[in-house]
């Protein structure tokens, strides 16, 4: 029964989100994960495969269905005597009616395009990997956003954790004053001031609380799931192993030149003729048998097939043209590209040199909070001796709390400063 009891215990637990801590990376990941333009990764491929659909469908035959009714003022006739000669011998001749009229089909089938189908494709999947790409930059903005989000509420939280801390530390001293004041060795406006500073603790707390619950507000609607009591926990950060940008921007220029390249290719595909096999049939009249048709108005079903060869030569006169703007289009992404890595490199060696400086600092925070803590100790001393006055002591508190904050801050800091220069570098 107990192992039992225990078991649901266990599983209650982990269905319980709120008793779970939060990490970093959870929330990076969830926030990518909520965003509304992750949806567009999918609406890309499904349009991209409908392009492709088209493009391969133009391999398929194509068939034409016509109908035609039209009335001419001259048409083939038979010379006049040729045709005096017959009508002595009985024969008469009108020769083409002026009302002719059909119900047509055309076939055609693409036997060679010149490889133009070919390079709408490469165009297509170019043009695919370049949207995905843009918005891969997209998504990785939101990671620079989450992070300083939850590095504020580590701050906050920090914040309010000394500052309580310095609250049982005057309410404890408090107490002390209030027993010296009924003992007559020390003065009611020294516990007040003391009780003043508690009061104003308890505001900076409920302050910071306020500040808190915004900044969680506001990571719950990135993340897409209420945070609600549970604890975010302080990321431990490893400095980058590279100093070579990976950043998803770089990969988006170089599928802005890929796109260029593909569609160069298609200019040379455009100056290449078409080859093609087509069949015509209809029913009506005249037939291809002129000759017959101008003897008699009858219907006839006629057929023809070929091969038939198009060449638009015009495309012979702006290809130089096409190629020049695309070619300085890339020069252009290409200067762009090096551009962004120079201000990569810059921004990555300001970080590195703000990683450095706080870690500098932090060297001598811990010596620096042990002397306000002896000197605080000795300020509480000195007022139970009557040596100092309220004063003082608050002064002495005060520092010891700024001297612990300025602690958690620094380490804080150096953690978040790090995670800049991993989004920087994007290690």
């Amino acid at each position: 029964m107990k192992q039992t009891l225990t078991f649901f215990l266990l599983l209650l637990t982990m269905a319980i989100p709120g008793y779970a801590d939060v990490t970093l990376d959870y929330c990076l990941k969830r926030a990518e994960e909520n965003y509304p333009e992750i949806k567009k990764y999918g609406l890309l491929e499904s349009t991209s495969e409908l392009s492709l659909e088209e493009i391969n469908r133009g391999w398929w035959p194509r068939l034409g269905l016509s109908a035609q009714a039209n009335l001419q003022n001259i048409v083939p006739a038979f010379p006049n005597i040729l045709q005096n000669m017959l009508a002595q011998n009985g024969f008469e001749l009108k020769g083409m009616g002026k009302l002719q009229y059909k119900v047509a089909a055309e076939l055609n089938q693409t036997i060679w395009d010149g490889g133009a189908s070919k390079a709408q494709r490469a165009i297509e999947r170019a043009s695919l990997a370049e949207s995905k790409a843009a918005l891969d930059v997209e998504l990785y903005a939101i990671r620079s956003q989450v992070e300083n989000i939850y590095f504020g509420i580590l701050l906050i939280q920090e914040q309010m954790k000394q500052t309580e801390s310095t609250l049982e530390l005057l309410s404890s001293n408090l107490q002390k004053l209030e027993s010296m004041v009924r003992n007559g060795t020390a003065m009611q406006s020294d516990a007040d001031m003391i009780e003043a500073q508690c009061l104003t603790l308890n505001q900076s707390i409920a302050e910071a609380r306020n500040a808190m619950k915004g900044y969680r507000d506001v990571l719950s609607v990135y993340i897409g799931e209420e945070l609600g009591e549970q604890t975010l926990i302080c990321p431990e950060a490893e400095m980058p192993q590279s100093t070579e940008s990976e950043r998803p921007e770089l990969k988006l220029f170089d599928k802005r030149i890929e796109n260029n390249m593909a569609h160069m290719k298609a200019i040379d595909t455009s100056v290449m003729p078409h080859i093609g096999f087509f069949t015509q049939a209809y029913y009506g009249y005249p037939g291809y048998n002129y000759f017959e048709s101008m003897t008699n108005r009858k219907l006839s079903f006629n057929i023809m097939a070929g091969v038939r060869l198009s060449w638009n030569v015009e495309s012979l006169y702006t290809k130089d043209s096409k190629r020049r703007k695309l070619m300085l289009s890339s020069d252009m992404i290409t200067a762009d590209k090096e551009k962004f890595l120079f201000n990569s490199r810059i921004r990555s060696a300001r970080e590195n040199s703000e990683i450095e400086a706080i870690r500098d600092v932090i060297k001598e925070d811990s010596r620096i909070v042990e002397l306000r803590q002896s000197v605080r100790r000795s300020a509480e001393s000195q007022l139970q001796n009557g040596i100092i006055d309220a004063t003082a002591l608050l002064s002495k508190i005060n520092d010891e709390n700024q001297a612990k904050l300025n602690s958690a801050y620094h380490n804080i800091q150096l953690i978040q400063n790090i995670y800049k220069l991993k989004n920087t570098l994007n290690q």
